[in-house]
């Protein structure tokens, strides 16, 4: 069981049952079968549905903004605009993935030489918890208009908000377990990704978690990309408006109650 609890004053908001190897196969399944109807979908569909959830997200933004306070914490404000960006990445996807993905022609001794980009199949998402609608939309919505189908393994604490995404695209049209959540602990997310019907693996997290998966797509032969920790430092030099810094880094420091990955976290004065 997962347990969702409301940092700011412990309580806990959700329950969630976690499924076990044989519904994780079975999700698996649907999504795969899902992804080869999908797949041959144009370009010209793809995107009405994805406008549908860039509108679905705008119209809902303070319902979806107070579950991400509820479940990390975020300010509400902070929650709002990350809905609304996540709304622009779906539009901008949506505006310009088919001209990303035209046949470019390759001048070669050759008789006809062309790049084609073609769908990759199942994209398994491992998402962190501190921005947990604009991590998953900046992969679902270009990977859903390259005609890839979805899975997301969300951190544990925010599983209210990965229901709910899934939810948004159902709710915008597009094809039933085309992009579903996974419920489970870590310790079965290595099955999923060897799982034949799972093409790729993306995930953002910690240096040891990108290990891990790394490890475990290479051996498969896997695309696998990471966006992993960082460690920014704040600089003031011997001439800054001191003031003005003092406010810049309080803000570079605590943005999203201090939880994002390009948070100021080392200070020098030179």
């Amino acid at each position: 069981m997962f347990y969702s609890v409301n940092p700011h004053n412990e309580e806990v908001v959700g329950e969630y049952p976690t499924m076990g190897h044989d519904r994780l196969t079975t999700v698996v399944n649907e999504v795969y079968d899902s992804w080869n109807l999908y797949k041959s979908t144009s370009f010209d569909q793809r995107k009405v549905w994805l406008k549908n959830v860039a509108s679905v997200l705008r119209e809902r933004k303070k319902e979806f903004a107070h579950l991400m306070t509820l479940e990390m914490g975020k300010p509400l404000l902070q929650g709002i605009a990350e809905a609304e960006k996540s709304a622009w990445v779906c539009d901008y996807y949506a505006d310009n993935a088919e001209s990303f993905l035209q046949d470019q022609i390759i001048e070669t001794d050759a008789s006809k030489s062309y790049i084609t980009y073609q769908p990759l199949g199942v994209i398994l998402a491992i998402m962190p918890w501190n921005f947990p609608f604009w991590q998953v939309f900046r992969f679902a919505a270009p990977s859903l208009m390259a005609g890839n189908g979805c899975l997301l393994k969300h951190s544990p604490n925010v599983t209210g908000c990965a229901l709910i995404i899934e939810k948004i695209f159902s709710d915008a049209g597009f094809p039933d377990n085309i992009f579903k959540a996974i419920i489970t602990d870590v310790e079965n997310v290595e099955a999923v990704i060897r799982n034949k019907k799972v093409a790729a693996v993306t995930l953002t997290g910690s240096t040891r978690a990108g290990k891990a998966v790394a490890s475990i797509a290479g051996s498969e032969i896997k695309k696998c990309v990471l966006e992993l920790g960082g460690s920014d430092p704040y600089i003031i030099m011997d001439d800054a408006d001191i003031e003005a810094a003092a406010k810049s880094c309080v803000i570079g420091r605590m943005l999203n109650s201090g939880q994002s990955c390009i948070a100021a976290k080392r200070f020098f004065g030179v």
